[in-house]
Order: C-alpha cells, then structure tokens, then sequence
C-alpha cells in the first residue's frame, strides 16, 4: 500500500513526513551495507553486540506483525463477506465471485509452477540466530487439516491463532451479517447494520494500527537484513534478485496466460484490453494501492474498455476487497522460497494448503497498509513454518520483508488489473453492459 507523505512538525517530522518506501529500501540498503562489513569481522566483540541488541529491534517487528494477523483477518473478512448483500448475488454477482475463485485458483497454481521450475532459495541452507539450522516444517494429515478448518470453538481458535478456522468462521459469520442487513425485519435489518458498522469500524481501527506498525518497519527492516547479513554473509544477494524475477515471471504468466486465456474465450482482444487499462495499471504500479486506484479504474474501465457505470459501480469496489491474485502469487512464490532456504521444501500436501489458505485468505488483504507481509506470516503458520524470532525461517521472512515493496508494486498492478478484466468479462455475458464499440477500434 502507499503511503501519502504529510507535513509533520517535531523532532521526527523529517521521518515521518518522508516516503515510507524510501526509507523502508533505504533501511534494506543501510542494512545490508551494516551487515556485510560486520559480516567481515565475525566472532569480534562489536559483531556480537550488534547482532545481540540487532536481534531485539527485529523480534520487535516480526512480534508486531504477528500481533495484528489475526485482528486483521477477522474483521476484514467479516467485512468483505458482509458488503456484498444476497440482493446483489443474483446473476451478476454469481458470475463475478465465480471468476474471482478461478482466477484465484490460476494465479496460486500458476505461483507455485513458476517456483518448483525456478526452485529459489535452493542451497541457500539459512540458518536461525544460534547458527542451527531449521527443524522439519511439521503439518498434520491433509484430511485432519481439511476437517480441522471448521472450528469446535472459535473462542479457542482465535486464542490460539489458527488460522484456516478463522478464515471460515469470520466468512460464516460475514455471510450471515449479509442476509440480516438484507432482512425485511426493520427491527433485524437495524441491528445487523449497526453490527457491520461496528465491526467496519474495528477494521478501520485495525488498518490504522498495521499503518503505525509499517512506520516503524524501516528500522525493523534495518536491523533485520543487518543480522542475516552479518551471518549469512553476501550470499542472499543473488537468491533475493532470483526470488524477485521468479514473483514477476508468475505475475506476467497470470496476466497473458490467465487473464489472456479468459478474454480469448469470452471473444475480448487481449492487446486491446492492455491499451485501455494501461493507466490504471501504470497508477497501481506506482502507488501500490489498489484502493487508492479506484477512482482510474473506474474511469479506464467505462472510457477505454466500454463498460456500464451501472456495472462498474458495483463490481469494481468488490473487486478491490476479495479480488488479489497477484497477492496470491507473492505468496505462493515466497512461501515456497522459505521452504527452499531453509532446506524443507514444501510437501505435496503444504503446496495444496498454500493454495487453499492463498485463495481464502484473498478476501482478507485489501485495504490494508504492509497487508502482503502480513497474509505472507499467515500462509506461513498454515504450512508448518513458524516465524519465530531468531530462527532461520524469520531470518529467511526477513530477507523477503526487505524487498517487499518491490514485489508489491508488481502484485498491486496485478490486482487491479484483475478487477478491470474480471469486470469487463462480466459486462460482455449481460445484455447492453458493454460497448463493443470501444473494441473494434
């Protein structure tokens, strides 16, 4: 997500009132600089001291993040499940969910293709804080996984953080928020919409919070990459650059492939559709929000690709709640990266519950500053590997988190550009919703 710098005054309102990407690749950058140069020297008296007082700056972050997972999960999956009423399910609303699951379902499958061919992270062998290296990734039966998605006690399930039991028990609990605010009840139709105000307010609360978190995250960044590099040494360097291409491989698959495939079969010019959404793509690039793009893309959408405000209106703003697949490949990419370096690639089994949690997960992520590196944690716990602080799957994270406003510029471009093709595919299967006029030129 960006970040809008603001006038601050005080002793930090130069850091502040500064581009939170800049300082956040200007803390990657210090920090692999730091940790190289100690990295030189290991075993000294400063190394040590740096890495021990580097570690708790860092533990600081990742224990934060962690913190706000399952906050976040819950009321934005209430509230994403929760707007959009059974009234506005009819046909058009069908069509639109059912692609958002097959495009979701393409864009994890495709991730995880395009990391088993490029395998990154493999040989990387990470190692946690105490120089070991990682234990196996442990994971329950797949059967027991897919049973336990359904919570015996959601109090429990929370406490614990679990989190596939919390994506299903807030998407029921949305569902059924949904039809009440729909109720002919006035009595029912009141209380179930002062309820998703509540809760709508909760999120806000929480996507506040995640915003005061990712101010703080160049210096968790800083101390973070500056650890892995003192012990790892120059070696990530070439695993980060290979993991970022293996990311826009995936996403630039999804786009011709995914997208390409499904408006060749709806009768829509590919190369048309790229001329017309190129701005809103452009805009989402630069600043990695799709919200924030809303107001172009409803434009490009009716201007340049001939699509019904009536229609727009309605699927567009969805889209920009349940509709990410880019961020489905970053995590599938990624989580599967931390498998390699760590030196447990993923099971067959891990791979099909990286795309289930991706998929449902979807729902959960937008509108939500640092949202990737969040859902990344996430996805992460629901495989068997544990961020826990000092270990070599949190120093792998790490290494990940540092680059990560890379990868989202390119996973946000990829989420609205879904929501343009998703909407525009569904214009063309309804009557007088979509100019052709706009495609023959």
């Amino acid at each position: 997500m960006a970040e809008t710098p603001s006038k601050s005054s005080g002793l930090f309102g130069w850091y502040f009132g500064s581009n939170l990407l800049i300082r956040i690749l200007t803390g990657l950058v210090l920090g692999a600089i730091v940790g190289v140069i100690l990295g030189l020297n290991p075993g000294t008296k400063v190394t040590t001291n740096f890495i021990f007082f580097a570690n708790f700056f860092g533990a600081l972050f990742i224990r934060l993040l962690k913190m706000i997972v399952v906050p976040v999960i819950l009321f934005s999956l209430i509230t994403g499940a929760a707007s959009i009423t059974p009234s506005q399910l009819g046909r058009t609303g069908g069509k639109t969910l059912l692609y958002y699951i097959v495009t979701s379902i393409i864009s994890v499958s495709i991730g995880l293709i395009v990391a088993l061919v490029f395998r990154p992270g493999e040989g990387l062998n990470m190692v946690g804080a105490e120089g070991a290296p990682e234990k196996a990734a442990s994971m329950p039966a797949l059967t027991d996984v897919l049973l336990n998605i359904v919570p015996t006690n959601p109090v429990e399930s929370l406490a614990k953080g679990d989190v596939l039991p919390i994506i299903f028990f807030a998407l029921v609990v949305g569902i059924g928020l949904s039809y009440l605010r729909d109720s002919k009840n006035e009595t029912l139709a009141k209380q179930a919409h002062a309820l998703y105000d509540v809760i709508a307010a909760a999120a806000e609360v929480i996507y506040k919070v995640v915003g005061g978190i990712m101010q703080y995250a160049p210096i968790g960044v800083f101390a973070l990459i500056a650890v892995v590099f003192a012990q790892q040494g120059p070696k990530v360097v070439g695993p980060l650059l290979y993991v970022t291409l293996a990311v826009y491989v995936g996403l630039i698959l999804h786009l011709c492939i995914g997208y390409g495939g499904l408006m060749t079969l709806f009768g829509l010019n590919f190369v048309t559709f790229i001329k017309g959404a190129w701005e809103a793509m452009i805009t989402a690039f630069v600043t990695r929000s799709s919200s924030g793009t809303l107001p172009v893309t409803l434009r490009v959408t009716e201007e340049n690709l001939g699509v019904s405000r009536k229609i727009s209106s309605f699927i567009l703003p969805i889209g920009a709640t349940v509709n990410m697949d880019g961020t489905s490949i970053y995590i599938a990419i990624c989580a599967m990266f931390i498998g390699f370096a760590v030196g447990h690639p993923l099971s067959g089994d891990q791979m099909l519950m990286l795309m289930i949690t991706a998929t449902l997960a979807a729902i959960g992520t937008a509108g939500v500053p640092g949202a990737g590196a969040i859902m990344l944690i996430m996805a992460l716990e629901t495989v068997g590997l544990k961020v826990e602080a000092g270990s070599a799957v949190a120093a792998t994270y790490a290494l990940v988190l540092g680059i990560d406003a890379l990868l989202d510029m390119g996973r946000t471009a990829m989420n609205v550009t879904g929501d343009m093709a998703g909407v525009t595919i569904v214009a063309k299967t309804e009557e007088g919703m979509l100019d052709e006029s706009k495609w023959k030129k």
